[in-house]
């Protein structure tokens, strides 16, 4: 009697290997994404809290946040529609490179969002710029803002590649993987459905680092401005108090003057 799949001495390896293959060539897909993310996270363009009241005079901690959250759910949505349109006549072959180029993009912008979010609320991660990535990445990995009593002064590039870091991280590409598979869908459905995973997606995750800053929110005007000099007293959430200008500038500087009294 010829030997059957699973019998003698071949046979139960064979079935091991079968089973472990595709889930080797899974991993395998799964640790180029992370990668990816891993060298885009410190190139991700970050404004710091002085930049943001600029560019959005006159507006408190929430008001800005609101304001990040809906540029970046407009971004991550144009992300999805993008692929799915790309994908109107989808090829099995380009279907895994589609799928991760709208996961790292994704990625980039919700990493933005969570590094400006964590400035708005005063609850900016210790370290140099490459430092301060890492830990927004384990942030977007955890969906949860960061907790700077532990994660100040020990956060590093090598912690990120750690084992359990980069067991979540490949967890975290795989959920956004199976929920993005219907960006693949034929013709311009896809592009409809990237659009409204990503809008959801990126929502969801913002609502969630909102509640957890919340939290542990500081008052601007507890925080030492860049230049390490004493915040403005009575001047909280960037409006004008005594003492203060609104703009960050001392009092009596032109540059803090309306533009018809310079």
């Amino acid at each position: 009697m010829p030997p059957t799949a699973g019998s003698g001495p071949a046979g139960p390896k064979t079935g091991i290997l079968q089973r472990t293959r595709p889930d080797r060539r899974v991993r395998a897909a799964l640790e180029r994404v992370a990668d990816a993310i891993v060298q885009t996270a410190p190139r991700v363009p970050v404004r710091d809290l002085a930049t943001l009241r600029r560019q959005f005079p006159g507006l408190g901690p929430e008001e800005i946040a609101d304001r990040l959250v809906a540029g970046a759910v407009k971004g991550s949505a144009t992300v999805g529609a993008g692929i799915g349109a790309a994908a109107m006549m989808p090829a099995p072959p380009a279907m895994p490179a589609e799928l991760a180029a709208e996961i790292v993009a994704v990625a980039s912008i919700e990493l933005k969002l969570i590094a400006e979010l964590h400035e708005v609320y005063g609850v900016r991660a210790a370290g140099p710029a490459r430092q301060r990535a890492m830990a927004y990445l384990g942030a977007w990995t955890d969906e949860r803002g960061i907790d700077t009593a532990v994660l100040k002064g020990s956060v590093s590039f090598d912690a990120v590649l750690g084992a359990p870091m980069r067991r979540r991280l490949r967890q975290q590409i795989l959920k956004r993987t199976v929920r993005n598979l219907p960006t693949l869908a034929p013709f311009l459905m896809g592009a409809a459905a990237g659009a409204l995973m990503n809008r959801r997606d990126t929502s969801n995750l913002a609502e969630r680092i909102r509640d957890d800053l919340r939290a542990r929110q500081v008052p601007w005007d507890a925080l030492p401005p860049a230049g390490g000099e004493l915040a403005t007293p009575g001047d909280p959430g960037g409006r004008t108090g005594a003492g203060g200008t609104g703009t960050g500038l001392p009092k009596g500087d032109p540059r803090a003057l309306p533009p018809g009294e310079r």
